[in-house]
């Protein structure tokens, strides 16, 4: 049935125009202060060294760091966080899905040196909200990791992403309850969650998928398995510097 357009779309690309700008004013503040040799004051003693310590970087600050979060892998400690914005529908993040993640896992993580956020980043229409939906309702079984797998296998968004099909893909995932699966996917939970990770995407500058946040440090698109090593490897040995 014919319906008046829907204003979403339009509001959405206004948003995310507007916050690529904030981004790149973001990005590059962060890295000019990182860069940028601090002035010693004139009035400065030794009471005030604190009040010259450098400003957190406010895309570092992004990660959540929550124990308790069923998305994500790795130590909450861990010295590097590595965000990514990602939609189940997007051919790249599924290049990185296969190609490159689990071996950043077996290098990295293992070893306590990185632990990765997802953010659930839907930007191809309802069905890439519904398996982003469905992989937060796989975690609250502890089914996350191989859901994620299994949405992700070469040739599986050539399946699509209806209910049906996502309820089988829990099913791979060895998701215990199907039927809590099938409530979760469609509670309030997985809408709040959902909306807070798009917003936070949105408010960054984040356009397009996969995008990523190392420590702060933007990375965009599927780079190659050596662009996330170095990055990794400036954020550890940033990590450990004296502040």
């Amino acid at each position: 049935m014919p319906s008046a357009p829907s204003r979403k779309p339009l509001l959405y690309s206004a948003g995310a125009a507007l916050a690529a700008i904030t981004l790149g004013v973001v990005s590059w503040q962060a890295a000019e202060s990182r860069d940028r040799p601090v002035a010693p004051s004139s009035s400065s003693s030794a009471a005030s060294a604190p009040e010259a310590a450098e400003a957190p970087d406010p895309l570092a600050a992004l990660a959540r760091r929550d124990p308790d979060d069923k998305t994500a892998v790795g130590r909450a400690d861990a010295p590097v966080v590595l965000i990514e914005y990602s939609d189940f529908k997007c051919g790249y993040c599924g290049k990185f899905a296969r190609d490159t993640e689990p071996a950043l896992i077996r290098e990295y993580v293992a070893d306590g040196t990185l632990r990765i956020e997802w953010r659930g980043f839907p930007i191809f229409g309802a069905e890439s909200e519904a398996a982003a939906k469905a992989a937060w309702a796989a975690g609250r079984q502890d089914r996350f990791a191989p859901f994620h797998a299994a949405a992700y296998a070469d040739g599986a968004k050539e399946k699509g992403f209806g209910e049906e099909r996502l309820v089988e893909l829990a099913r791979q995932a060895g998701v215990p309850d199907l039927d809590r699966f099938r409530r979760d996917m469609a509670g309030p939970g997985v809408s709040a969650a959902l909306r807070k990770d798009q917003e936070e995407g949105y408010r960054i500058g984040v356009t397009s998928t996969p995008s990523f946040l190392i420590n702060g440090e933007p990375l965009a698109g599927a780079q190659p398995l050596d662009a996330f090593e170095a990055a990794i490897a400036r954020a550890k040995t940033s990590a450990k510097a004296p502040k």
